[in-house]
């Protein structure tokens, strides 16, 4: 049997890549080379730390490049360039809000009234279909790892923990009332029980008229799939839509030192076809029950993006389904993303911003995963490389 249906093809380099100038695409492909280098990816994120910590102006340069690739901007206003140049090429935008390690009430008050600014500039810009949030950016990740572990709590201890819970409330609550969906990102596993909970009582409460709130499986995670079958089964008895967002991890190796330190089993499964197969199967369950649940395919994979958009077809499901969107980071596989738009499929870039000095984590995140992961950047090269030889009238 056929992945996919034969039109969809992801090294069409002239649809993934229209939406870029000559100048922009070059600047892209020079970049790209450079992130391609393990060595520089390495040092990079500990240079530019000494750097920051020692007065010297970097700030400028990660701006108009690293920066440039992977956000869409320091403010929300910074972003709307962006997003409308995404959407005239058929792809809406996810706004997050990427700022991380706050550490008091007043930081997580903040994070919370700015995430809930996404949603109401998400209403009224079409370009925006959806918000992300994490919930270590509301709430103490000691207290919800504190939480996880059973241990004994202060009433202070409680009394913050309950108020992180308003605050996801508060976001989720808004995400309702204005028809703008929220994702809850994934996080450790020391932490993610707590944060599964909060979220299913959140789809329960805010989710019975629509798609509104979408929790997050990492699939690089054994275990993901008979939780995503209790999670459709839940759904059915409780009357509401599971929004549910399929990726397949982005913290294994701390994930593994952790168990290895602690001395428990360890969380991640034992090699990627293992992760890749449970993945593919979450995209199967969720293909098969589109009434009751709504699914994000968040994946640079090309396979995966194929194999859901087969299910799809032999479903009889159409294209631009509600329940099914295709997700990519900004900066990563255009191939992937505008192939699919073009050809009729809902898809979104993750469009992270903030200061770029309270980003760099996820910046240097970014940059680890392009060298580590399947090789992207090389992907990324080849493909721009093609692209620009193309335009200059050359074959390859």
């Amino acid at each position: 049997m056929a992945e996919t249906p034969p039109k969809i093809d992801f090294q069409d380099t002239r649809l993934a890549f229209s939406h870029m100038s000559d100048k922009a695409l070059k600047r892209r492909y020079r970049l790209f080379k450079m992130i391609d280098s393990p060595f520089l990816t390495k040092i990079g994120p500990p240079t530019v730390t000494f750097s920051l910590k020692a007065g010297l102006p970097v700030i400028g340069m990660i701006r108009t490049t690293i920066f440039d690739i992977f956000c869409g901007g320091t403010s929300l206003p910074d972003t709307v360039s962006r997003s409308e140049l995404l959407f005239g090429n058929g792809v809406k935008t996810i706004l997050d809000y990427s700022v991380e390690g706050e550490k008091t009430d007043a930081g997580f008050d903040a994070t919370r009234d700015e995430i809930i600014r996404t949603l109401e500039h998400g209403a009224k810009h079409e370009a925006v279909g959806f918000s992300a949030m994490k919930v270590t950016g509301i709430a103490s990740f000691d207290l919800l790892a504190r939480l996880q572990a059973g241990a004994a709590l202060t009433n202070e201890e409680k009394a913050s923990l309950d108020r992180a819970r308003q605050r996801m409330e508060a976001i989720c609550k808004r995400a309702c009332e204005l028809k703008q969906p929220v994702f809850v990102d994934a996080e450790e596993t020391w932490i993610q029980d707590v944060i599964d909970q909060w979220t299913e009582e959140m789809m329960e409460k805010y989710n019975q008229d629509g798609p509104f709130v979408y929790t997050t499986l990492q699939f690089y995670r054994w275990g993901r799939v008979e939780y995503l079958k209790e999670l459709i089964e839940k759904a059915r008895q409780g009357g509401f839509i599971l929004g549910v967002k399929t990726v397949r991890g982005a913290y294994l190796e701390k994930e593994r030192e952790r168990a290895a330190e602690k001395g428990y089993k360890d969380p991640i499964q034992k090699d990627k076809a293992a992760t890749d197969r449970d993945f593919n199967l979450a995209l199967q369950l969720c293909s098969e029950n589109p009434e009751v649940t709504a699914i994000c395919c968040g994946t640079h994979n090309e396979q995966s993006s194929l194999h859901l958009a087969n299910l799809m077809e032999k479903a009889g499901l159409p294209h631009n389904h509600p329940h099914f969107l295709f997700a990519q980071l900004l900066g990563m596989s255009d191939n992937i993303s505008f192939n699919l738009a073009h050809h009729g499929y809902n898809v979104a870039k993750y469009l992270p911003y903030g200061p770029v000095r309270a980003v760099l984590p996820y910046l240097f995140r970014r940059a680890d995963e392009n060298t580590a992961i399947g090789g992207q950047s090389s992907r990324e090269v080849s493909l721009l490389r093609k692209e620009v030889r193309r335009r200059k009238g050359k074959v390859g």
